[in-house]
């Protein structure tokens, strides 16, 4: 029996050793090593739900018709070269069946000419672009024909009513004076007619709100949709 004592205590100890490093934390028992063959990895999820793909642009071809409506008062006496506006579309933009830009659309131009008239011989002038047009919060760069109003020139009224006046001044100065009184007095008459010439001579041009104009595409412009 003691020759054999110290192989089982050789034993005893080797066995003490191994269960104190399989209590170990980062060691598998055989019931953990068991447990951990039930686990599976996770399996990768697969693809989201499908999104709807984003319709395509439209684009409104040079000719577009644009029919605006003026957001406030433009003229000739009033208006500078440069001067924004803002105007909101009146009829809707259709391509074949299908509305592009509805009714409301925002644009936004400015002023190229503003001519003021002048008395006896400048006529008034305005002139007017579109810039840009705001839709589902983008704004996109338009190129597009002006509007252009231009006042008749004054040179036939003008020399209507100074030749009235200076007939009417040899009229009366006839009648007052005689031959020479009529010369007198058509003088007079003349310079009269300048005067109410020069007094009524002025016509400017003013565009009120909501006047209705009409523009056209000179560049074609791709609209997003959706």
């Amino acid at each position: 029996m003691r020759e054999h004592a110290p192989w089982v205590l050789m034993v005893l100890v080797g066995g003490l050793l191994w269960v104190g490093c399989a209590s170990k934390p980062g060691n598998l028992t055989l019931a953990n090593a068991a447990a951990a063959g039930n686990l599976t990895a996770a399996e990768p999820s697969g693809p989201g739900p499908l999104q709807p793909a984003a319709p395509p642009d439209l684009e409104l071809p040079v000719g577009t018709r644009l029919q605006v409506r003026l957001e406030k008062g433009l003229g000739s006496a009033r208006s500078f070269p440069g001067e924004k506006f803002s105007a909101s579309l009146d009829q809707p933009v259709v391509l074949g069946d299908k509305v592009v830009l509805p009714q409301g659309t925002e644009l936004h131009g400015h002023v190229t000419n503003a001519v003021p008239s002048g008395r006896l011989k400048t006529p008034a002038r305005l002139a007017l672009t579109l810039d840009t047009l705001e839709w589902q919060g983008r704004i996109y760069a338009i190129d597009t024909t002006g509007i252009s109003r231009a006042a008749k020139s004054h040179k036939k009224r003008n020399l209507a009513l100074i030749g009235g006046g200076s007939g009417v001044g040899a009229l009366v100065g006839g009648v007052a004076t005689g031959g020479v009184g009529a010369l007198v007095g058509a003088g007079a008459g003349a310079g009269a007619g300048t005067i109410g010439a020069y007094a009524t001579g002025k016509k400017n041009i003013y565009l009120p709100p909501e006047t209705i104009l009409t523009f056209r595409l000179q560049a074609p412009v791709r609209v997003a949709q959706g």
